[in-house]
């Protein structure tokens, strides 16, 4: 039997990191960073401790690589966008990819904000933070050239603003996954930046029961 060739055997390595990985964000979001063990991570992914300990001397080496694979997942929202789209199209498939994202990865969007306020994990994330500082610019200055090109006044304002409201959605989502009105408040945020022409009437059903967040 003739010998792995390099290229395979960096293949069947970067698979066996990513299966880390995966085993990884699951049991901390299962268990939280700080009770979940490297134990519990190689029997979610069912590999040897030595496999583990060879991609990731610690614990925190493996949050640092779950961030950073999160932030670079975060800055890919803007790939892709039409240069010669309209300004109110770039912002409204920007909208759509971020509301998409959070509902289909919605475990891990609840880890992640936990992850970036918590005390113990706060230092680490802003170190991989800083680390990717011209990747998270070039993001920035995407947005507020969306922003600019819409005539807003102070584009870098509007940038901070648009990006706190939509935290503050993809937060209570993780909060009340139950009773968030993901829908209606996608329709609300194209009504606010006049991405819509009208505003949808009422239906019966809205008018019959109206939002609470609540967790069941």
């Amino acid at each position: 039997m003739s010998p792995r060739s390099e290229r395979l055997n960096q293949e069947l390595r970067a698979r066996s990191r990513e299966r880390i990985l995966a085993a990884a964000l699951e049991v901390f979001a299962e268990h939280g960073y700080e009770s979940a063990t490297i134990s519990q991570v190689t029997e979610r992914a069912q590999v040897s401790r030595g496999l583990v300990s060879y991609y990731f001397r610690t614990k925190e080496e493996l949050l640092a690589a779950i961030l950073d694979q999160w932030l670079s997942s975060v800055f890919t929202l803007l790939d892709g966008l039409d240069p010669a789209a309209g300004p109110d199209q770039r912002l409204r498939t920007v909208i759509d990819r971020v509301l998409t994202t959070a509902r289909e990865r919605l475990a891990e969007q609840r880890l992640m904000l936990c992850l970036m306020v918590q005390p113990s994990t706060r230092t680490t994330y802003a170190r991989v933070e800083r680390s990717r500082a011209a990747e998270a610019t070039a993001f920035e200055n995407s947005l507020r050239e969306i922003f600019a090109d819409r005539g807003a006044a102070d584009p870098a304002v509007e940038e901070v603003l648009w990006r706190s409201m939509m935290e503050g959605v993809l937060f209570k989502l993780a909060v009340y996954t139950d009773s968030y009105p993901l829908d209606a408040v996608r329709t609300r945020l194209y009504q606010l930046y006049g991405l819509t022409e009208t505003d949808p009437a009422p239906t019966a059903a809205d008018q019959a029961a109206p939002i609470r967040l609540r967790i069941p």
